[in-house]
């Protein structure tokens, strides 16, 4: 009896593994074409949970612009019919610095900061022959104070170049 309970528990164990693949790659680098164009770093902290890093610029005809870094904590799941792509959620903060031309909005003031809370959820595929990463995603925010406080929602299409 003992030796049948080995056995499932070893073929219990062989299915759950070979339907968690691992991510395809560890860590990349490149721009995420959203609202504001950033910088995107992703790396994975385990199998399934990456940390993304971002730092972005926006600019509207010299009336103003804004600096931005954030940071998603992401939790990522394979899709198991195609290789290399996963599905992921997750949520994160950002902080933005905003300038603004004084004539034009107001009297006295020719800066802000906002904080912004936001959610993700997105896809990942990683090219199996390519070290390429692309993602597509919706991120829903709320930013508190600065110049633009209130609810947004972007998405974006990031290209990553895969660093290992």
């Amino acid at each position: 009896m003992k030796k049948i309970v080995l056995l499932f528990s070893m073929l219990f164990i062989l299915a759950i593994t070979n339907e968690m693949k691992a991510q395809d790659y560890k860590s990349a680098i490149g721009l995420r074409f959203g609202y504001p164009v950033s910088i995107s770093y992703k790396t994975f902290l385990t199998e399934s949970n990456a940390l993304e890093l971002l730092a972005g610029y926006r600019g509207y005809s010299g009336i103003y612009s804004y600096f931005s870094v954030g940071a998603l904590y992401e939790i990522h799941k394979p899709i198991s019919d195609v290789e290399g792509l996963s599905w992921y959620y997750g949520f994160g903060a950002s902080v933005q610095f905003f300038t603004y031309d004084d004539d034009y909005f107001f009297d006295d003031d020719n800066g802000s900061v906002g904080l912004g809370v936001s959610g993700v959820i997105g896809l990942d595929y990683k090219f199996p022959s390519a070290p390429v990463n692309l993602s597509l995603d919706f991120m829903p925010t709320f930013r508190f104070g600065g110049w633009d406080s209130g609810y947004y929602s972007w998405g974006a299409l990031a290209a990553r170049y895969v660093l290992n």
